[in-house]
């Protein structure tokens, strides 16, 4: 079993689908982090490389400090590769040059990743935030109904019997 921030991730599982299992890592966010630690769709826990295993520990500790991907602009549909006369570094300073116009805004849907304790503090603060504002969906918190429209015909009875005060 490989241990990810304290967690167990099964020797079997395909990795896209055991990163699941953290908190906050749904299949979208364990695609786009395959994708960027560069691990095969297919490819299951027990066949990460020890490179692959620390390169994501240390990008889900702390995914705001991790160094940004590299932005390299797609060529277009006209696009016709200039002579081979020209030399490397010609063709490497037009390339920055190019980059330099352009400012390219690259926002990282990863930059912002908050997962495990994180994520659970966040959520119990709006909760909180909620409660204390007097809001409708706080109030349905405190009373432990359901907040999101559920039927509470049926189960809303049920609720008030298992969340009832003792007073003796």
């Amino acid at each position: 079993m490989v241990h990810v921030l304290g967690i167990n991730l099964p020797d079997g599982h395909v990795v896209k689908f055991a990163l699941t299992k953290i908190y906050g890592v749904g299949p979208h966010i364990a695609n786009r982090l395959c994708a960027r630690l560069q691990v095969h769709d297919k490819c299951k826990v027990k066949d990460l490389s020890p490179f692959q295993v620390t390169s994501l520990a240390s990008f889900l500790s702390s995914p705001t400090t991790s160094p940004p991907l590299p932005r390299l602009p797609l060529a277009s549909p006209d696009f016709t590769p200039p002579p081979s006369t020209i030399s490397t570094q010609e063709l490497q300073a037009r390339f920055n040059e190019q980059l330099k116009q352009r400012t390219i805004k690259s926002t990282d849907p990863l930059r912002n990743l908050k997962i495990e304790s994180e994520l659970r503090r966040e959520i119990r603060e709006n909760i909180a935030h909620q409660r204390m504002i007097g809001s409708y969906v706080g109030r349905r918190h405190a009373m432990h109904l359901p907040v999101r429209g559920q039927n509470t015909q049926n189960n809303a009875k049920t609720a008030r019997k298992l969340n009832r005060l003792e007073r003796n």
